[in-house]
């Protein structure tokens, strides 16, 4: 199954596929969104997303207070009043949407409401990412499978039961054709070590082995999502900011463009280290077995008719004459010709006669 997002092509145990995570990490500012896309872009980052919402569509009540650390402070505000800084027009999406085109990066967002959707579709989409606070609304994943684009599906905060509901609803379990991304996600900013859970990797493939895996990274540092490679996961998610001061809710815990761009590498070389599963030497062990290994050499001159015993000849490199393992198939035959001290013994050097 390969999945086409954008330009780049998504297959298990294909190539990672990297997304910078923006969020709202712009704090509202369209200048800081432009200059997260050349962070991302800079970084190496297959795609940058962003959220897409209209905050009186998700926040219902005007009155839920929300808290949170900004700028090594506890903030404590209502939740519509901060979402509501944080949106943006249609004008101003498909500015970004232009900016991501020009600088050659994926442009992405998570849709809060269809009606969301239905603005990313009409400036130009290539997929659709669902967070995990939206992994269980069933009748939201189904009016999203309508758009038939590729999904990727964070299921942070759900049990296996809710995971089989969340791809049965859209089709995508037993489906060889379904373009859908199951990411393994922890919904806690950030993610201690201890509820990371990498294993959960292993069970979700066993559950759904045709889908593929990501991982949404809520860790911070390199270590977990170069991990999560060696369990499989192929798509990549990760916030980051342009300054962890900035004020608001996400900065503290997200990736700088310097701290990005390492896990980033680490990522694509963690994947290179995966390599081949056949067990063979590499190209420069070749010339290190015969640098390394041991042959079978005279350990002193030899005359012709003499036998050879552990007294003349021994295990000495280079490693590119006759192995050690035919040195007691050797011992006690005769030397046909003249061997001098500390030359290689070769077949024909030999005979049993």
């Amino acid at each position: 199954m390969t999945i086409k997002i954008g330009k780049k092509n998504i297959l298990k145990a294909g190539d990672p596929f990297i997304i910078a995570e923006a969020g709202i990490n712009h704090n509202g500012d369209i200048n800081i969104a432009k200059k997260m896309i050349l962070a991302a872009k800079g970084a190496g980052c297959d795609a940058v997303k962003f959220q897409t919402f209209k905050a009186s569509e998700f926040c219902g009540d005007p009155q839920q207070m929300f808290t949170y650390t900004s700028q090594g402070k506890e903030v404590t505000e209502s939740m519509l009043s901060m979402f509501s800084r944080y949106e943006f027009t249609k004008e101003q999406w498909q500015e970004l949407k232009k900016y991501c085109d020009e600088n050659s990066i994926c442009f992405l967002s998570t849709p809060q409401n269809v009606s969301d959707l239905h603005l990313l579709l009409s400036i130009g989409i290539d997929a659709i990412k669902v967070g995990s606070d939206d992994f269980t609304n069933i009748p939201l994943l189904k009016e999203y499978k309508k758009a038939n684009l590729p999904m990727i599906l964070s299921c942070g905060m759900a049990n296996l039961a809710d995971v089989y509901y969340a791809l049965e609803a859209i089709d995508a379990i037993h489906n060889p054709s379904a373009k859908v991304i199951l990411c393994l996600c922890t919904s806690q900013y950030p993610t201690p070590p201890n509820d990371v859970n990498l294993n959960k990797l292993h069970t979700l493939e066993s559950a759904f082995p045709n889908i593929i895996k990501g991982f949404s990274d809520h860790t911070q540092g390199p270590l977990a999502s170069s991990l999560a490679v060696a369990f499989g996961a192929v798509v990549f998610e990760k916030h980051f900011t342009l300054d962890n001061d900035y004020p608001g809710p996400d900065h503290w815990f997200s990736e700088n463009p310097e701290s990005l761009e390492h896990w980033c590498q680490s990522i694509r070389t963690a994947h290179i280290m995966l390599g081949s599963s056949l067990v063979a030497p590499t190209k420069s062990e070749q010339e290190m077995k015969s640098l390394a290994r041991r042959s079978i050499v005279a350990l002193k001159d030899i005359k012709n008719g003499e036998l050879l015993t552990i007294d003349n000849i021994g295990l000495r490199r280079p490693g590119n004459g006759l192995p050690p393992s035919t040195f007691d198939k050797i011992v006690g035959l005769k030397a046909t010709k003249n061997i001098l001290k500390t030359e290689l013994i070769e077949f024909g050097d030999f005979s049993n006669v």
